[in-house]
């Protein structure tokens, strides 16, 4: 959707031109998947893929949002702000000016109209960016002088309290903090955070979307969380300086095997092991070392989330198992939340077209099902859209 395009629509929705006209990015996570709600460490990217929106105050106590890409509006007060009933989109929205309201800012009404290209429930998470634009245009309509970090937070309590998926900070990180041309590592119990810049000129992370599409609070995810807090509370009657699973060791949970139980000790296995590939994985960028090992990484990571933690599916696996014959492929791994979405891929950058070729051949043969793909760019964080 072109700003022309978004303005023209806004315009006609609201009877006025916007005053603010932005773009919010989803992402893509190179390693480091369920690590973020356990303290640990992620690797992600904001990509070009992006829900770009228009806002503007409009005197009044109403809260009106157009969600463009399905022709579907909904009205509010300020004053009787409450999560909707089936995972409505607006809750997103509404979450945000709910957590600015506790904040004790002033919101007044405003108009927001939106749009994008982020394949809903393809593990990119618009849901994230439908939160982080909103949080930022607000912020700055209103000059509300929060800081990016603020606004990913309340943007992650949004989602938690109107959308009822306990998600990590990730996600909404990635879309505020992202730097194009780069990954960024976040350490989410400090939340210090280092970018890593990524040669495209090399490889490209490339994306094959599943098409199936996930809808985490309806899920395991949530029931993902809470296994890793009932192996935080067993591990700390063994040891009680085990605050999150980020202090966990692998002896430590060997210690505990029997009273964890099977489900539970492959959970937390899982989470010590994944931080430490990305801890493997950020060296091998600074060092500039093979993307052969980095693609290990990746597989290895991949195997994590299939047989420990357990959010794969036969769709994923399909193509990550296809992406071990693809052309130029050095690694690939679910991606997200899991139980459908997207795989990554680490490709050489030659051979992006040959690899494309072969899983989108390969797919409909296992599976028979069109391969939907995406050879990403890695982008800047949520910003002001002044057109293409």
């Amino acid at each position: 959707m072109t700003y022309s395009e978004l303005s023209t629509a806004f315009a006609h929705r609201f009877g006025e031109a916007p005053a603010l006209v932005l773009r919010a990015p989803g992402r893509i996570n190179l390693i480091g998947e369920h690590t973020d709600y356990n303290d640990g460490l992620v690797l992600p990217a904001a990509i070009d893929k992006e829900i770009r929106f228009a806002l503007r105050l409009n005197g009044s106590d109403r809260i009106r949002l157009v969600a463009l890409d399905f022709d579907a509006t909904y009205e509010v007060t300020v004053a009787d702000l409450a999560p909707l009933p089936g995972g409505h989109w607006a809750n997103y929205q509404l979450g945000v000016v709910a957590g600015l309201l506790k904040r004790g800012a002033q919101v007044p009404g405003f108009d927001c109209a939106f749009g994008g290209d982020i394949p809903s429930g393809a593990g990119l998470s618009s849901s994230a960016a439908a939160e982080c634009g909103v949080a930022w245009g607000l912020n700055n309509l209103l000059d509300l002088k929060l800081d990016t970090m603020t606004l990913a937070q309340l943007s992650q309590t949004a989602e938690h309290e109107y959308a009822k998926v306990m998600c990590g900070l990730m996600d909404q990180f990635a879309s505020l903090f992202g730097r194009a041309g780069h990954v960024v590592e976040l350490d989410c119990r400090s939340l210090e955070y280092a970018y890593f810049p990524f040669d495209t000129s090399a490889s490209r992370l490339v994306l094959c979307n599943s098409g199936v599409k996930h809808a985490l609070a309806d899920t395991g995810y949530n029931t993902r969380r809470e296994e890793c807090a009932a192996g935080v509370a067993i591990l700390q009657k063994y040891d009680p300086a085990i605050k999150s699973l980020r202090d966990a060791t692998l002896p430590a949970i060997e210690a505990a095997k029997a009273e964890l139980g099977e489900v539970i000790e492959k959970r937390c296995r899982y989470v010590v092991e994944e931080n430490q590939r990305v801890r493997d994985l950020t060296a091998r960028l600074a060092e500039h070392q093979s993307l052969t090992e980095v693609g290990e990484l990746l597989y290895a990571s991949h195997a994590g989330l299939r047989d420990l933690y357990q959010v794969s599916c036969k769709e994923l696996d399909a193509l990550v198992e296809l992406s071990r014959q693809a052309p130029g492929c050095y690694g690939a791994r679910m991606m997200g939340g899991g139980f459908g979405g997207c795989t990554l891929n680490l490709v050489d950058t030659g051979r992006v077209k040959e690899f494309l070729a072969y899983m989108k051949q390969g797919y409909h043969d296992q599976l028979g099902r069109e391969l939907e793909t995406y050879v990403t760019n890695l982008a800047d964080g949520v910003g002001e859209y002044l057109g293409d």
